[in-house]
């Protein structure tokens, strides 16, 4: 029983410290400042004693002189040198006096702080007191007393201050329990009225954990580092800062920090931290390249964090060897940059979309967001090309290149978009066949996205069967299975089956002649220009067919009358087909047929799509 025992307790010892350290993490500012205060008060208590039963030690020692024949003797004591005023004796460094001394003005030291930070009651013969017992050793060492007085001196000094630490602890049991029920009482009311999801946010700004993240892992590093400067120092000698900063030495020091800064899950938090603020930062500076600002966008630090860690998790970084390590590091900071251009990416469509269609004559604007477009085809290409020419094919880069395509090609898309909408501000006339166009480049790179999703799955496949499995993993691969292939392949079919009939609604309709739109003379009543071609409604109203068209992807009935436009055969309802209406009407935007969902919903997929792919 007791060997099966040990190890229990050994396991949850490091438990029991990280639930302490976690409660404590999680008080009040003012509440902390008081626990601290506690604990500087034992530490001073406990450093004092230490300091006292050191210098009992050497005053005994050298109060008791052995001679060459075994027999020991008494020296004088100290106090003789005090009352001759024997400075030389007393400030020997290596006679007892001068430990005496030293031991002396620590305790004063010691003793004026714990008088400031104890807890207890502040009643003035206590605290008269404090600055006696602190220093009663001292004095005594001074005095020719019996050895056992002397070796129980110690003992005696710390009671007070440990009596009054002890008090204060029993004293605040009570508040200690208030403050937890107390806390339960907070989280439990503010759970039940905003969710779960804004207490965790709301205590993980009010903790302000990304900062306390990096501070500890810079802290670990330059530990690292320190140690790796010493040891250099320790071979080099005197050259070892010019040899340290030498290319191949820096390079050297590089790799093991980074090696060093995620051995363990801690040290993964706060590299992902660093990671976090880096990539927030390369958002901030691609949004002020092209004069923009969106709340949406600042989400690619939180993001890329979510990216970074779960990538280490599945990986299994830690458990890695150093050499391994390193490699897998810096094949997951490749992931994470194609992660980076499908954000940056994000950022610029829209404004591309806005520039093209608001007419927009601010020319360095244009020039902007064509420059980021620029950077974002020729930077994938070079990759591939470095990537290629440097390692053999592998499922790890050939999920990198078939990531780094798609964002090549969802940027040609963007910029082929762009370019009708400014050929289309241009024109005079309305451009009947532009949403056509349009629905037919976005159809293209929808359906290479999700090529490639589909192609990403089974490298992950034939990763987790044959390389290194994994419950993360396969967790992730059934997430990315069924947001990014399933919901992706029934949104877009949906969509598809709705244009078509939109269509065939549409070509029911008559067309309008010459001879009717000249005697109407009216403009759309949709888009508000003219008509050279219309369809005409059941009520005999005129519209452009690609108008009516997209209004039909909304409701059936007449923009102006709001008659019904299409009347097909009563078809019996029932529960799923209600179901999935509602679905498909809440699933297509009304402008843009191809945008599944939201503009909301539509970017968090796609946030979900690279995370799964960069997983995979």
């Amino acid at each position: 029983m007791m060997c099966c025992a040990q190890p229990i307790n050994i396991g949850l010892k490091p438990r029991k410290g990280v639930i302490g350290a976690t409660c404590i993490f999680m008080l009040w500012t003012k509440q902390l400042v008081i626990v601290y205060m506690y604990l500087m008060s034992v530490g001073i208590v406990f450093v004092s004693y230490w300091a006292n039963v050191s210098t009992m030690k050497a005053a005994i020692a050298a109060m008791t002189d052995h001679t060459q024949d075994g027999m020991a003797t008494t020296q004088a004591s100290i106090l003789e040198d005090v009352l001759s005023l024997n400075l030389n004796r007393l400030f020997d460094p290596n006679s007892y006096g001068f430990v005496v001394l030293q031991n002396y003005a620590l305790q004063c030291i010691l003793a004026f702080l714990f008088m400031y930070v104890h807890l207890g009651p502040r009643y003035s013969l206590v605290q008269k007191l404090l600055p006696a017992s602190f220093m009663g050793p001292s004095v005594l060492a001074l005095l020719p007393l019996y050895t056992p007085i002397l070796h129980h001196a110690p003992v005696f000094s710390a009671l007070l201050p440990l009596a009054l630490v002890k008090f204060m602890l029993w004293c605040s049991t009570v508040t200690v329990i208030q403050t937890i029920f107390g806390g339960y009482q907070h989280a439990r009311n503010f759970v039940s009225n905003y969710g779960l999801s804004a207490l965790v946010e709301t205590e993980w700004v009010r903790l302000n954990v990304p900062t306390v993240l990096r501070t500890f892992w810079i802290l670990r590093v330059l530990e690292h580092f320190l140690g790796f400067l010493a040891e250099h120092h320790g071979v080099q000698g005197n050259h070892s800062l010019y040899s340290l900063v030498a290319v191949g030495n820096l390079w050297t020091v590089t790799k093991t920090l980074l090696v060093s800064g995620c051995e363990t899950v801690t040290a993964v938090l706060g590299m992902t931290s660093i990671v976090s603020y880096i990539c927030h930062y390369i958002g901030c500076f691609f949004q002020w390249v092209l004069l923009t600002e969106d709340d949406d966008d600042k989400s690619i630090g939180t993001v890329s964090a979510i990216l970074f860690y779960i990538l280490a998790l599945q990986t299994g970084l830690t458990t890695l060897d150093p050499e391994k390590r390193f490699i897998r590091l810096g094949r997951n900071f490749c992931l994470l940059f194609t992660a980076l251009l499908h954000f940056i990416h994000n950022i610029v469509n829209p404004l591309l979309m806005s520039l093209s269609a608001s007419h927009n004559p601010s020319f360095h604007r244009h020039v902007r967001a064509l420059c980021v477009c620029a950077f974002l085809i020729l930077f994938p290409v070079s990759l591939l090309v470095y990537l290629w020419s440097q390692y053999s094919m592998s499922t790890w880069l050939l999920a990198v290149s078939a990531f780094s395509i798609e964002v090549i090609v969802k940027v040609v898309v963007s910029l082929m978009i762009y370019s009708l909408f400014l050929i289309d501000a241009y024109r005079t006339t309305f451009w009947e066949k532009l949403d056509d166009y349009v629905y037919y480049i976005r159809a293209f790179g929808n359906t290479v996205e999700f090529c490639f999703g589909i192609f990403l799955f089974f490298n992950g496949a034939w990763i987790l069967v044959f390389e290194s499995g994994g419950a993360i993993r396969a967790i992730m691969m059934c997430i990315h299975a069924y947001f990014n292939i399933w919901c992706e392949a029934r949104a877009g079919w949906s969509v598809f089956m709705k244009r078509r009939t939109a269509v065939n609604k549409i070509n029911s309709l008559p067309e309008a002649n010459a001879e009717q739109l000249h005697r109407l003379d009216d403009v759309c009543a949709i888009c508000y220009q003219e008509m050279k071609s219309a369809k005409i409604t059941r009520c005999n109203h005129y519209f452009h067919g690609v108008c009516l068209r997209k209004w039909l992807y909304v409701q059936d009935r007449c923009p102006l009358c709001h008659d019904i436009l299409y009347k097909i055969e009563p078809e019996q309802p029932n529960e799923s087909n209600i179901i999935d209406n509602m679905v498909e009407d809440i699933a297509v935007d009304p402008i843009d047929p191809l945008h599944f969902g939201s503009p909301t919903g539509k970017a968090w997929r796609k946030l979900l799509n690279i995370e799964s792919e960069q997983i995979n």
